[in-house]
């Protein structure tokens, strides 16, 4: 087949190589692309409590320590103890390790600190030491771990907290630690931690499943 010309002096024929070459890097930049991650959409029953608009002192800081508190139970839903167990940021920080951890953090900032509770009394579930979690235990995981164990467990020391909170004011001290701090400054604090577990445990999902989302 004879090439017709243009005005502009290109041909047909240089029109089709030009074609197919942009075929074949089209082609090539889909195959070197990486592949789209999952989508998992979050379960549509999201019964977390909202923090109140209005609320005094005390109730505004429990409030968005417990719409963070059922954040954590939020976001381990749909997921399996072995999903649970898994660790792919290549440190020890596991879905159910982090739930633990948060676990005996409760314990500790409310029970000993705010309680004024013994340590040997605290009732540590999975770690030791007035830290709660300094030397890590609750991140190592025994074979066949229970995320709904440890959920279960998280629940159960939160309750233990708002019994220990109620009826106290954020002036009140907290005289259960080497240095006394107000209240307040435990219930700033426990936003600051729960949340900050929380952003791992965002990270820590996304890699297992692809799931996303508040």
């Amino acid at each position: 087949m004879t090439p017709t010309h243009r005005a502009d002096g290109a041909t047909s024929a240089d029109d089709g190589a030009f074609d197919d070459f942009m075929d074949r890097m089209a082609a090539e930049q889909a195959a070197a692309a990486p592949p789209e991650p999952e989508t998992v959409e979050e379960d549509p029953r999201d019964d977390r409590p909202d923090p109140p608009l209005l609320g005094g002192e005390m109730e505004t800081l429990g409030g968005f320590l417990d719409f963070l508190r059922a954040t954590v139970h939020h976001k381990c839903a749909g997921l399996t103890d072995e999903q649970a167990a898994e660790s792919p940021l290549g440190s020890l920080t596991s879905p159910i390790g982090l739930v633990r951890h948060l676990a005996d953090v409760e314990r500790y900032w409310f029970g000993a600190v705010i309680g004024a509770v013994p340590s040997e009394e605290v009732g540590y579930r999975w770690s030791t030491g007035p830290g709660a979690g300094e030397d890590g235990a609750e991140f190592r995981l025994e074979g066949g771990a229970s995320l709904a164990e440890a959920l279960e467990d998280y629940a159960a020391a939160c309750a233990s907290s708002r019994a220990i909170l109620a009826g106290r004011e954020g002036d009140d001290e907290a005289r259960g630690a080497r240095e006394r701090r107000s209240v307040r400054w435990v219930l700033i604090h426990m936003v600051e931690e729960t949340g900050r577990h929380l952003g791992h445990l965002d990270a820590v999902t996304e890699l297992i499943d692809g799931r996303t989302g508040e």
